[in-house]
């Protein structure tokens, strides 16, 4: 707990031990003291709406009750400098700030550590995000998908969580019949040979590319197998294509995996098959017009849902269940899914299912990400210049580069609808918010560089912080204090972009002093406290942009 929390844990006692003094409510009644940093600095530090959480219980008017813990409160006790009671009954506390200070030594001592906690205890945390199909490229819904999960799931790990990344590979099924067939109708057409391609095929320009591939490397030998041994082949090399080409894209976007999960692997190893014999078992299953139904709508879902269709074959759905039950017994504590705006009807029935085998349908969680338009030029961008086609990922990191791509993607909440500008995400500019943060991160080391050139350096002595007394410094201070909370919350409700909001508010703290206080002065000690201030702001500016897979630079 740094200075900061600790301060707020103080306060928070405090404001608790003056509402048992006061004698309104018994002490087993007194609910949890929450602290809120308003919005207007005229409002104080801190706000807490106590007095108001406690008129049914004391029958009283809660500015009444405010005045009474006011009057109780021992206000050496948690560095409170001034109390003023607001509007229907919010306490409004003015602290005695000057401890903050030690918020830097924090940050000194611990580093690249800064900003991480326990809140989560090792809680063995699954995330599955991307898990795009290996029959194509990765387009910009994958794009915003592995920003947020590879984002989410930093965030979680430096909030104290066991974290396992992982990629479901669709490696069965029809669409990897479809990819066969598709690229076979390619490999026959680029040997002169007549071809129907599938109504339904892949029409990429990816798919024309691997079958030239096959004809340069094999040749004529395509002709002459069995269609059934060719269709085998080309859809085996062609799904290991696509995915080294997605695992490269993913690799250039700064994303890693820990666990490539198959789904022909369920399939191997009987899983499937066990899968439904536990629902069979367990009494949710049923057979109706020649199918096998999961009883879903006894956990909440709209109807029930078919695992084996009147021909024999699995729904869609079936081999997900199994692959859900796989995690769990593998485990996790929790599973987070990072789905696309279409998949939203899926969560009822992949919750239900987990009901069924016995599970806790709040185990799965499923962050979903809403569509992505791309702009550039003030008009909707559709289709890629290069191909014709919907744009790639690729497309995108090669047109404004990866730290851009991941920040714009991550900077609002998952499930609201995003307009990526993409003149805004290149210029060189305060209105673009990740050059407008990045350069916050420039800015400090080129102060550090003229301060080497004077032979300067920060100091962390107590005696030397005490120096930063300005208001605007002990407003970035308390900004620094706060990033271990904003770290914690963020994991807590699954919100990355909370990060990427502090950072954009540490950044518009920074400017505002940089702007009008030097740092290299002829007072050499307040040189060296204002260095260990920017030092501080400069280490949280690195964590932060890590966490969300975004560099600092040292020069723009």
């Amino acid at each position: 707990m740094n200075p900061l929390e600790q301060m707020k844990e103080t306060l928070k006692q405090e404001i608790r031990q003056a509402v048992i003094r006061t004698g309104l409510v018994a002490e087993e009644s007194v609910p949890e003291v929450a602290l809120e940093v308003p919005k207007e600095k005229a409002h104080g530090d801190f706000a807490t709406n106590i007095a108001m959480q406690l008129t049914r219980i004391a029958r009283k008017n809660p500015r009444e009750i405010a005045a009474q813990i006011v009057a109780e409160l021992d206000r050496g006790a948690g560095n409170i400098r001034d109390v003023q009671i607001a509007g229907p009954g919010f306490i409004n506390f003015f602290m005695d700030r000057s401890f903050l200070v030690r918020v830097l030594e924090e940050i000194k001592q611990k580093g690249t550590a800064y900003g991480h906690s326990n809140t989560g205890r090792g809680e063995k945390v699954n995330v599955e995000f991307c898990s795009a199909n290996p029959t194509g490229h990765l387009h910009l819904g994958h794009a915003r998908g592995s920003a947020v999960g590879d984002a989410l799931s930093n965030i979680l790990e430096a909030a104290g969580y066991d974290v396992t990344r992982e990629y479901y590979i669709n490696d069965a099924g029809n669409q990897m019949n479809m990819l066969g067939l598709s690229l076979e109708a390619r490999v026959l057409e680029a040997l002169g040979q007549d071809a129907v391609f599938p109504e339904d095929g892949y029409r990429g320009q990816e798919i024309i590319d691997i079958a030239a591939e096959l004809v340069r490397e094999e040749g004529d030998r395509l002709l002459h197998m069995e269609r059934e041994e060719r269709l085998a082949y080309v859809k085996e090399v062609g799904k290991q294509k696509l995915l080294a080409k997605i695992k490269a894209d993913l690799e250039k976007y700064r994303v890693k995996f820990d666990v490539w999960f198959s789904e022909l692997s369920l399939y191997e190893a009987d899983a499937i098959e066990q899968t439904i014999a536990e629902l069979k078992e367990k009494g949710y299953t049923y057979e109706s017009d020649g199918a096998l139904w999961l009883r879903s709508t006894a956990f909440g879902d709209d109807k029930d849902r078919v695992l084996i269709k009147q021909d024999g074959s699995f729904t869609y759905l079936t081999p997900d269940i199994a692959y859900h039950r796989d995690k769990l017994k593998r485990g996790h504590d929790r599973l987070i899914n990072i789905w696309g705006a279409d998949h939203h009807g899926y969560i009822p029935r992949m919750k239900a299912a987990l009901n069924s085998l016995g599970h806790d349908a709040d185990q799965l969680e499923v962050v979903i990400t809403q569509m992505v338009k791309l702009y550039q030029g003030g008009e909707l961008v559709k289709m890629s210049k290069r191909t014709g086609k919907a744009v790639t990922m690729e497309e995108l990191m090669d047109e404004v580069g990866v730290d851009a791509a991941r920040y714009f993607f991550v900077m609002r909440s998952p499930d609201a609808h995003l307009d990526f500008d993409m003149d805004l995400a290149v210029s060189q500019s305060n209105a673009n918010p990740v050059y407008y943060v990045q350069y916050a991160s420039a800015r400090i080391a080129s102060v550090f560089r003229l301060a080497e050139e004077k032979g300067m350096a920060p100091s962390w002595d107590a005696n030397v912080l005490a120096r930063l007394t300005l208001e605007q410094e002990l407003d970035l201070i308390q900004k620094l204090g706060e990033f271990a909370e904003e770290v914690a919350v963020s994991a807590q409700q699954l919100a990355p972009h909370r990060v990427v909001r502090y950072l954009y508010d540490l950044a518009t703290l920074f400017h505002s002093y940089y702007n009008e206080h030097r740092v290299i002065t002829d007072d050499a000690e307040l040189s060296q406290a204002r260095l260990a201030l920017f030092a501080g702001v400069r280490q949280v500016l690195r964590n932060g942009l890590s966490l969300i897979g975004v560099s600092a630079p040292e020069r723009m």
